[in-house]
C-alpha cells in the first residue's frame, strides 16, 4: 500500500547566530534500576551532569515508586534543575531515567524536551532518546493520517505513537516493533513500571555502554557518566541489541539480522568527553593519535603547537610530540560564558571570541605558531583565532585540522549546517587558506583518522565506521531527505520518493 507524504513538520531545524561555528550533538540519555530506596533520581541527575557537553540547555528526569511515574523537565543546566536535597522526595523510586539536550527551532520548548511520558494500556512508559530517525518525517505523515495527535516537533514521540499502536501483547515486543519501524542513529532508554530498557541502532552509530553501581544497574550514553556516579563499566550495549533489565535481571534480545557495526567517527574526534572509553577505544588516547598523525601528514617549519581549546588539545598534545615542538598555551579559554549570554550589540558580538578565547601574548609573540583544532566547519570561529593569534604578535600561522575536510551535513544527531554552508564543500584548499589568512592550512586524511583509532586503512566497500561528513557514503536509508529533495541525497543521487509500506 502506498502512502501519500503530507506536509513535512519543522524538525530538530537549529537557529543559530549568523557566525555560530559550533558543531553540537543533541542529545545524552542515563538510566537505573535497583537503586537503594529512592536514589535513583540523584543517581541519574549525577550521571547526566557528567553528560552535561553534549546537551546544555534543557534536561529531563523521570523515575517510577510504587508502579508511579515521577517526571520533570526542565530548561538549562543539570546542576540548575536537579541539583538540590529535595530531589528524591519530588522525584522518589528505585528506577529512573534522564536526558540532556540542545534546544530545536525556537528555543528549547518544554514540549520537546525529554523524558516523554505515555500511558498505555498496560501502564506508563517513558522515554529518552539520542540521536536521530531519518524517516521521523514519513512516519509523523502516516501516523498523523492514522489518527495520532502528536504534543512535540520531537521524532521520539513517534516511537511512543508506534510502541502504543503495536499489536504486540508484551511491552518488550512492543518495543522491539517500534525499533522495527524506525532507521537513522539512536540509542534509546525505556522505562517501564517493572522494566527498564536500552536499545541500539542496527549500526551503532549512536554509544551506549551498560554498568553497575552496588546491585543496581546503569545505562548511559558515555562511560564518563559511569565514572561520576561510582559504576564499574560491564560492557558497550552492543549495535541492533536490546537490553532488557529488571527484578530478574539483566536479558540480552537480538532482534534484527546481524550487520557489521559502524560506530560514528565524531564521538571521537569532537563529542565524547576525552576521559571516556567509547566502543572500546580511550578517547583521549585516540585524539592523541590523530596528532600525532596529522604531525607526520602535514609537516611544517614553526617554533609552538598551540592548542585550540579544550577540544583541540589532545590533538595538540600528539602533534607536539611528534614533531618535537614545544606545546604551549597559546589561547586561554573562558568557562564562564554560557550559552544565554546576551551581548548587546553587533559589536560587541564581533568580540566573542576573545571572550571565549584570549589570546596569550606570552606564548605567541614572535612565533611560528601551528594552530591546532578539531574541525574546521564553517571557518568563522577559525578565521577570528587566527586574526586574534595574528593580533598577539605571531609571526606565522599554520592551521590543522585533526579530522578530514567535513563535505556533506549529518542527519544522525549532529547538529550541522547544510552542504552550502560547510566551507569545505564550497572551497578548495588554496581558497581555504586565503580566506582563513593562514601560511599552511592541513586536515588529517581519512585513512589518517582510521589508522589513529587502529581500524586503517579505510574500506571503501565495508567502511568500519560512520563516516559520512567526510565522505558522502551515508549508511543508512535517508527517507525524509529523499523527500524534501524532491527524490535526491545530499550528493544528487536521484532516489525514489514513494515507498512501499
Amino acid at each position: 500500500m502506498r502512502h501519500h507524504i503530507a506536509e513535512p513538520v519543522v524538525h530538530r531545524e537549529h537557529w543559530r547566530e549568523p557566525e555560530d561555528d559550533q558543531l553540537r550533538l543533541e542529545c545524552g540519555v542515563c538510566g537505573v534500576w535497583g537503586a537503594p530506596k529512592n536514589e535513583a533520581s540523584s543517581i541519574v541527575a549525577l550521571g547526566l551532569h557528567a553528560l552535561q557537553h553534549r546537551g546544555q540547555e534543557a534536561c529531563g528526569i523521570a523515575s517510577v515508586h510504587d508502579e508511579l511515574f515521577y517526571t520533570e523537565r526542565h530548561q538549562g543546566l543539570v546542576g540548575e534543575a536537579f541539583g538540590n536535597a529535595e530531589l528524591s522526595k519530588r522525584l522518589p523510586g528505585t528506577a529512573a531515567i534522564g536526558h540532556t539536550r540542545y534546544s530545536t527551532a525556537g528555543g528549547s520548548f518544554l514540549r520537546n524536551i525529554q523524558p516523554m511520558f505515555a500511558d498505555l494500556d498496560q501502564g506508563g512508559i517513558a522515554i529518552a532518546h539520542n540521536g536521530n530517525l531519518t524517516n521521523f518525517k514519513y512516519l509523523h505523515a502516516q501516523l498523523v493520517q492514522e489518527g495520532a495527535i502528536f504534543q512535540s516537533t520531537s521524532d521520539s514521540e513517534a516511537i511512543l505513537h508506534l510502541i502504543a499502536r503495536s499489536r504486540k501483547a508484551k511491552i518488550v515486543d512492543r518495543f522491539i516493533d517500534a525499533l522495527s519501524r524506525i532507521e537513522g542513529g539512536y540509542a534509546l532508554i525505556a522505562q517501564t513500571r517493572l522494566k527498564l530498557i536500552g536499545a541500539r541502532d542496527p549500526l551503532g552509530i549512536r554509544p551506549l555502554v551498560l554498568g553497575k553501581v552496588g546491585e543496581a544497574w546503569v545505562l548511559a550514553s558515555e562511560t564518563c557518566a559511569l565514572d561520576l556516579i561510582g559504576a564499574t563499566f560491564v560492557r558497550d550495549v552492543e549495535h541492533g541489541e536490546v537490553v532488557v533489565i529488571d527484578d530478574d535481571g539483566l536479558t540480552s534480545i537480538k532482534p534484527f539480522a546481524a550487520r557489521a557495526a559502524r560506530p560514528c567517527l565524531f564521538e571521537y574526534v569532537y563529542f565524547a568527553r576525552p576521559d571516556s572509553v567509547v566502543n572500546g577505544r580511550a578517547v583521549y588516547e585516540v585524539r592523541k593519535e590523530m596528532g600525532r598523525r596529522l604531525a607526520r601528514e602535514h609537516v611544517v617549519e614553526a617554533d609552538v603547537v598551540v592548542p585550540v581549546p579544550d577540544s583541540g588539545v589532545p590533538a595538540a598534545l600528539g602533534y607536539a610530540q611528534e614533531s618535537g615542538l614545544p606545546y604551549e598555551m597559546g589561547i586561554i579559554r573562558s568557562h564562564y560564558l554560557g550559552r544565554t549570554f546576551i551581548q548587546p550589540s553587533q559589536g560587541a558580538r564581533q568580540k566573542g571570541v576573545r571572550m571565549k578565547h584570549s589570546p596569550n601574548r606570552a606564548a605567541l609573540e614572535g612565533k611560528r605558531v601551528v594552530l591546532i583544532d578539531d574541525s574546521i566547519v564553517r571557518g568563522t570561529t577559525s578565521l577570528k583565532l587566527v586574526r586574534a593569534v595574528r593580533a598577539a604578535g605571531a609571526k606565522e600561522v599554520h592551521l590543522r585540522s585533526a579530522s578530514p575536510q567535513i563535505l556533506y551535513p549529518d542527519f544522525y544527531g549532529i547538529d550541522m549546517p547544510e552542504r552550502s554552508q560547510l566551507m569545505a564543500a564550497t572551497h578548495s584548499m588554496e581558497e581555504m587558506r586565503a580566506v582563513l589568512e593562514v601560511d599552511s592550512l592541513g586536515f588529517l586524511s581519512i585513512d589518517g583518522l582510521y589508522d589513529a583509532l587502529g581500524a586503517g586503512p579505510r574500506d571503501p566497500a565495508n567502511p568500519q565506521f560512520t563516516d559520512h561528513y567526510f565522505t558522502g557514503d551515508y549508511p543508512t536509508r535517508l527517507l525524509d531527505r529523499e523527500i524534501e529533495e524532491g527524490g535526491r541525497d545530499p550528493r544528487g543521487k536521484q532516489l525514489s520518493l514513494l515507498v512501499t509500506a
